[in-house]
């Protein structure tokens, strides 16, 4: 059984219309056929090499789902997670050192669910000191003649980084100095120039001998100095989701064409194995990465991750370089609704109620009545399938004695509720209408 506190964050953003980003595998269906990849990926990633997976469906296939439900498996596994949303204006990928700012900032951990970064860095030197100590040739109780050893240990570590990026050695040597001068305001600005945030005080900067602020070439290497750093604290490596790809086609012209370039060279990296541990999960919809404004503009990334779906669907290879996601059909949003209708009742007044009043013939029959006004639509209709199912049906039978959704609602769809994908399928008179 699921904690209340998750239950209650699964619940809540289920109301909002939104992916939980913990709990998803309380309510997870179609997900078990990647399970067996996944963990794969992960054992290998842990092993020192780097992985990838591209993640292709259309809206409501449930990309971002399966994302944090994998970003999730491998925080049980040991890893450390984040997630980007592309975006034309705060993440363009050829900008990398805007996106290695959100990688660091939604930085997550078994034990922090965001900014990780500094734990995970008190940790890392943490590990450096127990490792010098169990050499026996250090006294515990010698302060100065610890912090000069790790600082030493520290060096070794990052040899390979400071040679193409001195400035991440630098600063967290300054910021190892503050901690121990008792300074915590220079201490947090060299914290936050190191995870690539702008506007760092000229102070602080000039501590650790560094200027200006992080660039995209910077950026890069101190990904490979935050990898060192996670393995070295304990982490098994870092899992690094770009979600939403596909807005990547509606960017300007050079602004997508250096897109798709820094997306081939950071697969290039990955296999040249400069990233060791990373696994990189990129999410996109089928327009993406087979129409003529995705990545078929680039024929080396195209090439790269090019996979067969001529086949069946249910003949899918998981292990490809990329995978595709069906979609849902209303047997599949009933199961969802039944999970949700049962984790919904662990914490209701009166659970027996719940499952009576809202039983498995009703989970079908809101999904029929919801996807109906999408255009019948199944799988474009998930995010307001199960907003209406928790926010006005469970609620409310929940709250009131005589509510019967039966006789008191009849599912509607506001166009103000919805997604532009979902207006348009609501819009559409034919399955070509829809745009994606």
């Amino acid at each position: 059984m699921i904690g209340a506190q998750r239950r209650a964050a699964i619940l809540d953003a289920l109301r909002r219309g939104t992916v939980p980003h913990e709990g998803l595998a309380a309510f997870a269906v179609g997900m078990e056929r990647f399970e067996t990849a996944v963990d794969a990926d992960l054992t290998a990633a842990a092993g020192g090499r780097g992985a990838f997976k591209a993640v292709r469906g259309e809206y409501g296939s449930g990309k971002t789902f399966m994302a944090r439900w994998l970003q999730e498996r491998a925080r049980a596994a040991g890893f450390a997670t984040t997630e980007v949303q592309v975006n034309e204006t705060e993440t363009p990928l050829h900008r990398w050192e805007t996106v290695y700012r959100r990688l660091v900032e939604r930085l997550a951990t078994s034990d922090t669910s965001e900014g990780a970064l500094r734990p995970t860095v008190d940790a890392w030197f943490y590990t450096l000191e127990e490792d010098i100590l169990a050499e026996g040739r250090v006294d515990p109780k010698d302060a100065d003649a610890l912090a000069g050893a790790t600082e030493v240990l520290m060096e070794r570590r990052l040899a390979a980084i400071a040679r193409t990026a001195p400035a991440f050695s630098a600063v967290l040597r300054a910021y190892r100095r503050a901690l121990f001068a008792g300074d915590s305001a220079l201490a947090e600005g060299l914290i936050a120039w190191l995870g690539g945030q702008p506007n760092v005080a000229a102070p602080v900067k000039r501590s650790a001998g560094v200027k200006g602020d992080l660039d995209a070439f910077g950026a890069m290497h101190f990904l490979a100095g935050l990898l060192t750093i996670l393995r070295d604290s304990g982490r098994a490596g870092l899992v690094l989701v770009l979600d939403e790809a596909e807005t990547l086609q509606r960017m300007r012209a050079d602004t997508r064409e250096k897109g798709l370039n820094a997306l081939r060279q950071l697969l290039d990296e990955l296999d040249a194995g400069r990233y060791p541990g990373l696994y990189l999960v990129v999410t996109g919809t089928t327009a993406f990465f087979e129409g003529p404004q995705g990545v078929q503009r680039l024929p080396p990334l195209a090439q790269r991750l090019h996979t067969d779906f001529a086949t069946e669907a249910r003949f899918d290879n998981p292990r490809a370089v990329q995978v595709r996601l069906p979609g849902f059909d209303l047997d599949a949003l009933a199961a969802v609704g039944r999970r949700v209708r049962d984790l919904f009742a662990e914490q209701a007044r009166d659970p027996a109620r719940i499952t009576t009043i809202v039983d498995d013939q009703y989970l079908v029959d809101l999904a029929r009545g919801i996807a109906g006004r999408l255009g019948g639509r199944a799988g474009v209709a998930p995010r307001l399938y199960l907003r209406k199912l928790v926010a006005e049906v469970l609620d409310r039978v929940d709250q009131f004695v005589e509510f019967d959704p039966r006789r008191h609602y009849a599912p509607t769809v506001d166009e103000r509720e919805m997604t532009g994908a979902e207006r348009a399928a609501a819009g559409a008179a034919d399955v070509d209408d829809v745009e994606l």
